[in-house]
C-alpha cells in the first residue's frame, strides 16, 4: 500500500490533522492491519470502484467516516482499491459532520448515510479527477463548505490544551473546575464534540503518550515505559494495553501489523 502525505489548506488546519492517499496495488488484498484508538475522527473517500476495506468482518464498498474511539480495530485494504484519508483533530470533526459524535462512537459509517447525496457528488469528482493532487484540492474545497459557522467550544478546547500539556495526567474534576464548569456539564461537551467522556479520553490520551514513549526510548523496560506516562502501577498499564491492541505490552512491542 502506498501512502502519500499532502500539505493541508491553512483555513483548515486547526480542525484536520492528517490528509493522505492510500493506494494499493492490483496483485493481492493486504495482509489486516491493527489500528488503534486515537481519538479522533477518520474520513475515507473511495475514488475508485473496487471496495474500500474489510473492517472486522463487514465489507464497505463506498466512502465511510470511521468514528473508532476506544477499541483497535482490523482492518484490510482491497486490491486496486484508493481513497484519500482525512483524520481531524480531537473535537473538530463535529464541526463538519454536524451530529453528536458520542451517537456514532466506535462504529463506521456509510458517508452518503451522513453527507446523503453529497458522497456521491464527492466520489464521482474525486474518481474523473487526472491526480491525487487535484483530488486533495477538491475534498478540501468541499470540507471547507460543510465547515459551519459555529465557534470552537472554548471550554472543550481549553480541556483538550490542558491534557496535552499534562500528558493527560489531571483529574476530571481539576479539568472541570479550571474550565469553570461542573463535571456532568463538561461531560456532555466531550460526548457531544468527542465521542468520549473527559475520563475515558484522558486514559486513552495517557496511553497515547505510552506509545511515544515506546517509540523514542526503545532501551527503557516497560515498566519504565508505564511510570514516565503516568501509570500508578504495572497492572493499569498492562490493562490499557490488551484493552487499546488486543496484546499483552511484551507482544504489543514486536507485533508487526499494528497502525497507531
Amino acid at each position: 500500500m502506498r501512502i502519500q502525505l499532502y500539505d493541508i489548506m491553512t483555513s483548515l488546519r486547526p480542525y484536520v490533522k492528517v490528509i493522505c492517499t492510500m493506494d494499493c496495488d492490483e496483485g493481492t488484498d493486504i495482509s489486516h492491519i491493527r489500528v488503534l484508538p486515537d481519538t479522533c475522527v477518520e474520513l475515507f473517500v473511495n475514488y475508485t470502484s473496487t471496495p474500500v476495506a474489510i473492517i472486522g468482518d463487514e465489507l464497505h464498498k463506498r466512502s465511510i467516516v470511521s468514528f473508532r474511539m476506544s477499541r483497535p480495530m482490523d482492518v484490510q485494504m482491497r486490491k486496486g482499491a484508493g481513497c484519500l484519508a482525512v483524520c481531524f483533530h480531537p473535537g473538530m470533526a463535529y464541526k463538519f459532520f454536524q451530529i453528536p459524535i458520542h451517537t456514532l462512537a466506535d462504529t463506521t459509517a456509510a458517508l452518503s448515510d451522513i453527507w446523503n447525496n453529497l458522497a456521491e457528488e464527492i466520489e464521482d469528482n474525486l474518481a474523473c479527477a487526472c491526480n491525487n493532487e487535484t483530488r486533495v484540492g477538491i475534498l478540501q474545497n468541499y470540507l471547507l463548505q460543510q465547515l459551519t459557522t459555529a465557534k470552537n467550544d472554548l471550554q472543550v478546547a481549553y480541556c483538550l490544551q490542558q491534557a496535552q500539556f499534562s500528558g493527560g495526567l489531571l483529574s476530571v474534576s481539576k479539568l472541570a473546575n479550571d474550565a469553570g464548569v461542573s463535571q456532568r456539564h463538561l461531560s456532555r461537551k466531550f460526548l457531544q464534540c468527542i465521542g468520549l467522556s473527559p475520563k475515558e479520553y484522558l486514559r486513552v490520551y495517557r496511553f497515547i503518550q505510552s506509545l511515544h514513549y515506546i517509540k523514542k526510548y526503545p532501551a527503557l523496560s516497560l515498566t519504565e515505559i508505564a511510570y514516565k506516562s503516568g501509570y500508578y502501577d504495572q497492572a493499569h498499564f498492562n490493562r490499557d494495553y490488551k484493552t487499546y491492541t488486543g496484546y499483552a505490552p511484551g507482544k504489543f512491542t514486536h507485533a508487526q501489523h499494528i497502525i497507531h
